[in-house]
C-alpha cells in the first residue's frame, strides 16, 4: 500500500525535476558583454513565472497533504494527472521564452496552467470525497474562490492572448500574484484540528 509519505515524496522529486529542467532551459552565452544577455531576458522573464507558478503548486500540495490522512488508488492517479500537466511547464515555458511571448506560445502556456489549475481541483475534489465531507481538508478547501477564480481568469487570458499576448502574458502573473498571497485555510484548520 503506496503511504501519503511515498506519495509526497514521490511529487516533490517531480517537482524538483521540473525546476531543473526548466533552469537548463537558460543557456549560458558565449560572450562576456551585457549585450549578450539581451537576448536571454524573455527567456529569463518566462522561467521566473514558471518558477513561481511551479512552487505556487509544490506549496498547496504540501499542505493540502499535511490536511490528509490517508491516500487511495484514485487518489495516486488524481495526482498522477497534475504531475503531467505540471510536467508541460518547462516545454511551454522555453517555446514561450525563445520566441518572445508571440501569441501561440502565449496561448499554450495559458491552456498548460488551465489543466493544471483543473488537475488540481480534481485532485483536492479526490482528496475530499476519501476523507468525507466533515473532514479536515473538506474544511480546509472550503468554497476555494481562488482556484476558481484562476480558471476563469487563465480562460480570459488564452482568449485575449489571440488579440495581443501580452494582455494574457500579464493576467497569468495576476493569478501568481493572488497566489504568492499566502492561502493559510489549511494552516488554520490544522492548528484549530489539533488544539481541539
Amino acid at each position: 500500500m503506496i503511504t501519503k509519505g511515498r506519495l509526497e515524496a514521490f511529487s516533490d522529486g517531480v517537482i524538483a525535476i521540473i525546476i531543473t529542467i526548466m533552469v537548463l532551459e537558460l543557456k549560458v552565452p558565449h560572450n562576456t558583454s551585457l549585450e549578450a544577455l539581451e537576448p536571454l531576458i524573455p527567456v529569463f522573464i518566462s522561467y521566473v513565472l514558471s518558477f513561481i507558478y511551479i512552487g505556487i503548486y509544490w506549496n498547496n500540495h504540501h499542505h493540502m497533504l499535511h490536511a490528509v490522512r490517508s491516500v487511495n488508488g484514485k487518489i495516486l492517479w488524481a495526482n498522477m494527472h497534475l504531475l503531467f500537466w505540471l510536467s508541460m511547464i518547462p516545454f511551454v515555458t522555453a517555446w514561450m521564452g525563445e520566441n518572445h511571448f508571440a501569441m501561440w506560445p502565449v496561448v499554450f502556456y495559458g491552456i498548460i496552467l488551465l489543466l493544471n489549475s483543473i488537475a488540481y481541483f480534481i485532485l483536492a475534489q479526490t482528496l475530499v470525497r476519501h476523507h468525507g465531507k466533515d473532514s479536515l481538508i473538506a474544511f480546509a478547501m472550503g468554497r476555494d474562490w481562488k482556484g476558481k477564480l484562476s480558471t476563469g481568469i487563465y480562460a480570459v487570458a488564452i482568449a485575449l492572448s489571440f488579440i495581443n499576448a501580452w494582455i494574457g502574458i500579464s493576467l497569468y502573473a495576476v493569478v501568481a500574484a493572488v497566489w504568492l498571497i499566502p492561502d493559510t485555510r489549511i494552516e488554520k484548520i490544522l492548528i484549530e484540528g489539533k488544539e481541539n
